[in-house]
């Protein structure tokens, strides 16, 4: 009796993999938008006595990263709510290349301010509207068919059109930053099935990834210290997310600055 029980007891585990995996199928019937994403890195630095425009460290940014030329880069400026849908929100500024969104902020916290930058990834995810969306495009084009062609031919007209598009699919994937790769992934729909499905995974993309994951935070953590120099302060508290086999958030000595000569 007590090994049967033991059997049959569900395990937090087992629980929270059928959590996942209703969450996911909810996520792929209901879903429109991939909202939510894994936050890769993440620091806040933080001075007890300081102030300074959010506005002008975003536009600081922004003349930087023109000057720099980073390539498929648009930055934006995004409201966050502090808590509920009634608090007070925070404007970010917003970095987007392919998937990788790093979201920086510069506000007061009390009678300190902090500067803070985070990197998400957002993967494409196909969801059943996607596919939905698709089958009526062949629906229609196999009905318009139909009439000229009859139901046989327009069926084989169907399985072919099907092969070609897979086809001009998997050539623009791997020709990277063609202009077809970059209008297929601004269609709605079709730029989700496309880069999900097709887009090539290319080291040169991998390269260029890993380039931007390391230096626009950097850069954005740099500017931060010479803005607070500037005004005479030095951020003393920083904070960065440690990675898996550490704690979560764990706090870092402020970087070292050269004395000018």
């Amino acid at each position: 009796m007590i090994l049967i029980a033991n059997l049959t007891m569900a395990t937090p585990e087992n629980k929270s993999k059928k959590g996942e995996t209703l969450r996911a199928w909810f996520d792929f019937v209901f879903g429109f938008k991939n909202k939510s994403g894994e936050v890769l890195d993440h620091w806040v630095a933080f001075h007890d006595s300081f102030n300074y425009s959010p506005q002008e460290f975003y536009d600081a940014i922004g003349k930087e990263l023109e000057s720099r030329k980073v390539p498929g880069l648009e930055i934006a400026q995004e409201e966050f709510a502090e808590g509920g849908l009634l608090s007070d929100k925070r404007i970010y500024l917003r970095l987007i290349r392919e998937r990788l969104i790093i979201y920086t902020c510069a506000a007061k916290f009390g009678t300190g301010y902090f500067f803070s930058c985070r990197t998400v990834h957002v993967p494409a995810l196909v969801r059943l509207w996607h596919i939905l969306a698709a089958l009526l495009f062949f629906g229609v084009v196999g009905s318009l068919l139909v009439k000229p062609l009859g139901v046989t031919f327009a069926v084989i007209a169907m399985i072919a059109l099907m092969f070609a598009l897979a086809g001009v699919l998997g050539n623009a994937a791997t020709a990277p930053l063609s202009d077809l790769d970059t209008l297929l992934l601004k269609i709605p729909a079709v730029g989700t099935i496309y880069e999900d499905w097709f887009r090539a995974d290319s080291y040169y993309r991998q390269d260029t990834r890993l380039i931007y994951l390391q230096k626009i935070p950097a850069l954005i953590k740099l500017l931060a210290e010479e803005i607070t120099a500037e005004k005479g302060a030095k951020l003393e508290d920083q904070y960065e997310r440690a990675s898996i086999f550490g704690e979560l958030y764990q706090r870092v000595p402020p970087r070292k600055t050269e004395p000018e000569k």
